[in-house]
C-alpha cells in the first residue's frame, strides 16, 4: 500500500435540475460543466463560447463616470496626470494599459511604480509630495491604493485629485479619495473578482468611449498572472486576451515571447509560467520600470534588448529563490508542530519572499510567512502565502495591531512589523490556526473530476477537454483518476527525480509523467495496480504527438510485496516512513543495528506474537525455522507492505539432498573401515562421490542421532547392535528437509507465488476474524 500525498476529494454532482436542450455538447463536457455549476444550455454556450458582449457595462462601477470626467477635464486643462502602479505583472500590465489610453487621449501623462525595497507596496506620502512638486494634479492608482488612507489625506492636502482603481480587499476604513473604482465597493457591479488590469481596462473603456480590443493582450497577462478566478468576466478577458497575445503586434510582447520560447497559440500556462514570472522578476530585483518599458516598446531592436535584460533578471531571481528556500528549510525545526511557518532573516531579498513562501507552503502544507529583517529600521518586512482552509487576511486582521503595514487577501499578503513582534505573530497565528483547523485540514486537496480507463483516453478526448480552457482559479484543469497495473515504471531525468509509468490495455498505451515524483518509484512493486490522478494533455516531441497523463499524485490500495532477495545488504532506507510503524524480523537480534535504519523496530521469530500489533511495514531479513512462525507473525501484524531481504550463502534447497543409496554407500564404507577418520578421509569421500563437505557431515549427524554410529574426535565407528530406525526419524534429517521446503517457498519461488503466499496469510487473518465475529 502507498498513501497519497494529498487528500483526494471527489467532485460531487450538483443536486439541482439539469436542462440540456442540445445534444451538441458531449456527455463528458456536460458532466464537467455541471461540476462547475453550469446546468443549462445557455450557460454552457456562454462558458464554452465566450463573447465580448458578456462583459459588464463599466458604468456600473461606482464613481467611474465622475473619475472619467475628471481625467477629461485634466486633459482639457493640460494638467499633468500620474499613473501610480504596482511592481507585479498585474500592476505593470495595468500601468501600461492606462499609459496607452492616455497616449491615445493626448494626455500629459507619466507613470510611477514604487521601489519594492526602499518604498514598499502601494502609494506612499513622499512619492505623492514629489508628484506635487513635479506639477501633477491627478494621480490614478492601478492595482493598488485601497488601503492608502493616509496617502489619500496627503493628496487632498496637496490639492491632488486621487483616483483609486484597485481590486484588493477593502479594509475597515476606505481612503478619502476623489474617486474609488473597485468592484467590491460597487454594489451595482455584478462581478467582484476582476484583477487590477480588469479594473484598469474598464476605466480605459469609459475614458475612450469605446471597447478597446487593442488592450485585451495586456488584460490577459494581468488577469492570469494575478491568479484571480477565471470565471465570468475574467474568463472572457483571458479567452480573448490569449488570442490577442497570439497575434499581438507589440514589439515588447513579441520579444518576450521569443525569450520564453513561446510559439504558436499562447496558452494560460505560457502566461502563468513564462510571461508572468519574467515580468514579476523585474520588480522583485529592482525598479519595475524595465517591465513597463518592455510592454511600451515600439522599436523591435529596443524590445529585444530589454527582453534579454528581463530574461537575465529572471534567471537571477530563480537562483536567489532557491538559496533562500534552502536557508528557510534549515530554520524550520521538524520536531515542532508548526501551524503557521514564520521564518525571518536579515539580508533576504524582499522581492522574492512571496515565491519562497509559496515553496514552503507546497513543501510543508502550512501557511508560510517569510520576512526580511531590516536592522536599520528595527522592522521585518515580507510576504505570506496560505492554504485553502485558512483565511490569512481575516486572521491577520485580528492581529492588526502587530503590523506597521498590512494588506492582501485570503491566500496571500504583504506585511511590515516591528522585529520584536515576529515571535508574537508566530505564537498568535499558531493559536488561531489550531483553534480553527484539524490535522486533516492541513493536507493539500486534489479534486478528482472523473475516473477513466485506458481505452477511453485519446486525442479526441483531450480536444474535448480543451473546450473548457483557459484553465485557472475556479476553473481548474480536470483531474482524472486511473486505476491500472503499469507494464513499465522508471525514474527519468538527469537526477532521476521524475517518474514515468506506462499503462497498456487493448493495444492502447498511455504514458504517465510525474514531474518531481521520482522518489515514488521504489514504492511500485511488480504486478500491482496503482491509482494515479492527473491532467490529460498532448506531448509533442520531434513532430510526434502522443496523449499523456501528467500525474499529480499516486496511491496504491493493495498490500504489496517488495522483493530484495539475493542482495547481501538490501537498502531499505528509501522505504522508511517515520510516520508509520515499521518492524524488522531476525532469528537473533543483530549485534550491528546499522543494517536497520533508524525508526525501524527489531524483533525475532521468537518474539511473543501476542505482544505484537498492526504494523504498516515489515522487513524480513532472515528465513524462519518454521513457515508457521512467519505465518503467525504476518497474520498478527497484518502489514500493508512486506519487504523480503533474505540472503543465502549456503542453500539446503540447491545442494543435492543425499538419497537412501548415498546413505547406504556411506554406511557400508564406515562398516568396512571399522574406524573411519573423517579428518583424514573426507576429501577422498567428497571426490569419490562428488559430494560437498556439508553433505558428508550431514549424513554423519543423521547416523549419530539415530544411534547407528559413534563419533569421537572425528572418528566414526559402527554401533554393534543398532536399533532399526528409518532415516526420517532423525530430527536433523527432518530439519534439512524442512529448511529446503522453506527455501523453496520463501527464497527460490517466483515473485507471484511468494506474493500469493503472503496474501494467503492475510486472508487467513480475515477468515479468522470473520469466524470470531460470527461466533464460530
Amino acid at each position: 500500500m502507498l498513501q497519497s500525498m494529498m487528500k483526494w476529494k471527489y467532485t460531487e454532482a450538483i443536486d439541482i435540475p439539469v436542462n440540456w436542450e442540445s445534444n451538441e455538447i458531449s456527455p463528458l463536457i456536460k458532466e464537467l460543466l455541471v461540476q462547475r455549476g453550469i446546468t443549462n444550455n445557455i450557460a454552457a454556450q456562454e462558458f464554452l463560447s465566450p463573447e465580448l458582449d458578456q462583459l459588464n457595462n463599466p458604468q456600473e462601477l461606482a464613481n467611474i463616470e465622475q473619475a472619467a470626467e475628471r481625467v477629461h477635464e485634466a486633459i482639457d486643462r493640460n494638467e499633468r496626470i500620474l499613473i501610480y502602479g504596482d511592481y507585479d505583472a498585474d500592476g505593470v500590465s495595468s500601468t501600461t494599459l492606462l499609459l496607452k489610453t492616455m497616449e491615445e487621449l493626448g494626455a500629459d501623462c507619466d507613470y510611477y511604480i514604487p521601489n519594492r525595497f526602499t518604498e514598499g507596496y502601494g502609494p506612499n506620502e513622499e512619492a505623492f509630495r514629489e508628484a506635487s512638486r513635479n506639477g501633477f494634479h491627478v494621480i490614478i492608482t492601478v492595482d493598488t491604493g485601497i488601503a492608502s488612507v493616509n496617502e489619500a489625506d496627503v493628496a487632498k492636502e496637496l490639492g491632488i485629485d486621487l483616483i483609486i482603481t484597485d481590486h484588493h480587499e477593502p479594509q475597515e476604513q476606505l481612503p478619502d479619495a476623489f474617486a474609488i473604482i473597485h468592484p467590491k465597493c460597487s454594489p451595482a457591479y455584478a462581478f467582484k473578482e476582476l484583477a487590477g488590469v480588469g479594473v484598469a481596462f474598464k476605466f480605459a473603456q469609459q475614458l475612450l468611449g469605446y471597447f478597446p480590443k487593442q488592450f485585451l493582450d495586456l488584460a490577459a497577462i494581468g488577469t492570469i498572472a494575478d491568479l484571480v478566478a477565471l470565471v465570468e468576466e475574467n474568463r472572457v478577458f483571458a479567452y480573448f486576451g490569449l488570442q490577442s497575445l497570439t497575434t499581438t503586434n507589440r514589439a515588447g510582447l513579441n520579444a518576450l515571447k521569443r525569450v520564453c520560447n513561446i510559439n504558436g497559440n499562447v496558452t494560460e500556462e505560457d502566461v502563468g509560467f513564462s510571461i508572468g514570472p519574467r515580468l514579476n522578476a523585474v520588480g522583485r530585483l529592482q525598479d519595475a520600470d524595465l517591465a513597463v518599458q518592455l510592454l511600451m516598446a515600439d522599436d523591435p531592436d529596443e524590445a529585444e534588448e530589454i527582453a534579454e535584460m528581463v530574461q537575465s533578471l529572471n534567471k537571477e531571481r530563480q537562483k536567489i529563490v532557491s538559496d533562500i528556500v534552502q536557508e528557510a528549510k534549515q530554520m524550520i525545526d521538524p520536531t515542532e508542530n508548526h501551524g503557521v511557518i514564520v521564518v525571518a532573516k536579515e539580508g533576504w531579498n524582499q522581492g522574492v519572499l512571496g515565491i519562497v513562501a509559496s515553496n514552503l507552503v507546497r513543501k510543508y502544507d502550512r501557511p508560510a510567512i517569510v520576512l526580511s529583517i531590516l536592522p536599520e529600521t528595527g522592522q521585518a518586512k515580507g510576504s505570506a502565502r496560505s492554504i485553502p482552509a485558512f483565511n490569512l487576511f481575516e486572521n491577520c486582521m485580528k492581529l492588526r495591531e502587530l503590523f506597521a503595514a498590512f494588506g492582501g487577501h485570503s491566500q496571500a499578503a504583504g506585511m511590515t512589523l516591528p522585529t520584536e513582534n515576529v515571535q508574537v505573530l508566530r505564537d498568535e497565528l499558531n493559536e488561531l490556526i489550531f483553534q480553527q483547523l484539524s490535522e486533516e485540514d492541513f493536507t493539500q486537496e486534489l479534486e478528482i473530476s472523473k475516473t477513466i480507463a485506458v481505452p477511453e483516453i485519446n486525442e479526441m478526448l483531450v480536444n474535448e477537454i480543451s473546450q473548457l480552457a483557459p484553465f485557472g482559479m475556479s476553473n481548474p484543469k480536470p483531474i482524472f483518476q486511473l486505476d491500472h497495473m503499469p507494464n513499465d515504471a522508471r525514474q527519468i531525468g538527469s537526477r532521476k527525480n521524475h517518474l514515468k509509468v506506462q499503462f497498456r490495455q487493448d493495444n492502447i498505451s498511455i504514458d504517465g509523467i510525474g514531474f518531481g515524483l521520482g522518489h515514488l518509484h521504489p514504492f511500485i512493486s511488480s504486478g500491482t495496480d496503482i491509482t494515479v490522478a492527473g491532467e490529460l494533455g498532448i506531448n509533442e516531441w520531434n513532430g510526434n504527438r502522443k496523449v499523456q497523463l501528467v500525474i499529480k499524485d499516486m496511491k496504491i490500495k493493495d498490500k504489496q510485496l517488495f522483493d530484495h532477495r539475493g542482495r547481501k545488504q538490501a537498502n531499505i532506507s528509501p522505504f522508511v516512513d517515520h510516520n508509520t510503524s515499521q518492524v524488522a524480523v531476525f532469528n537473533k537480534l543483530p549485534v550491528e543495528h546499522s543494517i536497520v535504519p533508524e525508526g525501524v523496530r527489531c524483533i525475532t521469530y521468537d518474539t511473543d506474537v501476542g505482544s505484537l500489533g498492526d504494523e504498516d511495514t515489515v522487513y524480513l531479513y532472515e528465513l524462519p525455522e518454521e513457515l508457521s512462525t512467519l505465518r503467525d507473525i504476518i497474520v498478527k501484524i497484518n502489514p500493508n507492505n512486506v519487504h523480503v531481504c533474505f540472503y543465502l550463502e549456503d542453500s539446503a534447497y540447491l545442494n543435492h539432498f543425499p538419497t537412501r543409496e548415498d546413505f547406504k554407500w556411506f554406511y557400508v564404507l564406515a562398516m568396512k573401515r571399522k574406524k573411519l577418520n573423517l579428518k583424514e578421509n573426507i576429501e577422498k569421500i567428497m571426490h569419490a562421490k562428488n559430494w560437498t563437505k556439508e553433505q558428508v557431515l550431514f549424513m554423519s549427524e543423521v547416523f549419530f542421532e539415530l544411534g547407528f554410529v559413534k563419533i569421537e574426535k572425528g572418528i566414526i565407528t559402527i554401533n554393534s547392535d543398532p536399533v532399526k530406525r528409518d532415516l526420517t526419524e532423525s530430527s536433523v534429517y527432518q530439519k534439512r528437509i524442512n529448511r529446503a521446503d522453506i527455501e523453496k517457498v520463501l527464497y527460490y519461488s517466483r515473485y507471484e507465488d511468494l506474493r500469493n503466499w503472503f496474501l494467503g496469510c492475510v486472508q487467513d487473518r480475515d477468515i479468522s476474524r470473520e469466524e470470531v465475529i460470527n461466533g464460530l
